[in-house]
């Protein structure tokens, strides 16, 4: 969410100063929000988590309001700018996943392993997409290599996701153990080689080896995402095999 912020604020029009200084709170505010989370101990009272986990929820649902606004200024042609509307709907709804997520955890009110596999891939499937766009469209025109493969990969998670929207509506008949394990299991070879190919692409854009207009923190920031669905592809398999 800090880092949403930030990209958010880069890609204003400098003439847009209420927006900017919106986004500059909202970083200032997750910059603390992450300094409180990693000074919490192992051992830290539960009580102090549900109600960090109050505030953060908080936050989240303010800033995905925020994202929203921005949206439809984008969408209405009231502000111009170098946010893809597509982009601040995907920041949008990370915030979106996050807020459920903290109120999951709450509540205690976990999705069921089944119901957990296909709704976790449904939303980690399109954010993948996306980044894939995201990449294709602000990689420098003559990378034509890497831009290539950026779109073949548009393509590869477009079709799963699709997969993964047709297993969602055949729910839950479709919620078999064979069946999951091998949705799975094929999300996740696709998930590791689109991981590897943004660490490429991140660490040659530190390097300046290659020609983008894409800023070494969001290289980074859509490698720390793909890696993060690929631990929770992981931990599904683990379950998966010892579910009964």
């Amino acid at each position: 969410m800090k880092e949403h912020s930030l990209f958010l604020k880069l890609g204003f029009n400098c003439e847009d100063t209420k927006l900017i200084e919106e986004a500059n709170r909202f970083y200032s505010i997750f910059e603390e929000i992450e300094s409180q989370a990693l000074a919490f101990s192992s051992d830290v009272d539960p009580q102090r988590i549900y109600d960090f986990n109050q505030i953060v929820h908080n936050a989240a649902s303010y800033i995905w309001a925020f994202k929203r606004k921005v949206l439809g200024l984008i969408i209405r042609c009231k502000i111009g700018g170098n946010n893809f509307p597509l982009l601040v709907d995907h920041v949008s709804r990370e915030a979106a996943y996050f807020r459920n997520r903290l109120e999951q955890l709450n509540t205690g009110n976990l999705d069921p392993l089944p119901d957990a596999v296909i709704n976790e891939n449904v939303f980690f499937l399109r954010i993948m997409a996306d980044h894939a766009k995201f990449i294709n469209h602000l990689l420098d025109p003559s990378e034509r290599k890497l831009v290539d493969q950026a779109r073949e990969f548009s393509h590869d998670f477009d079709q799963l996701l699709f997969q993964a929207q047709d297993l969602d509506s055949m729910r839950p008949q479709s919620q078999t153990k064979p069946l999951l394990n091998q949705f799975v299991d094929q999300n996740r070879v696709s998930v590791r080689q689109l991981r590897d190919f943004k660490k490429t692409a991140r660490d040659l854009i530190e390097e300046c080896k290659i020609k983008s207009i894409i800023p070494p923190l969001l290289a980074d920031h859509v490698f720390r995402e793909a890696s993060h669905f690929l631990e929770i592809l992981d931990a599904f398999e683990v379950s998966l095999t010892h579910a009964k």
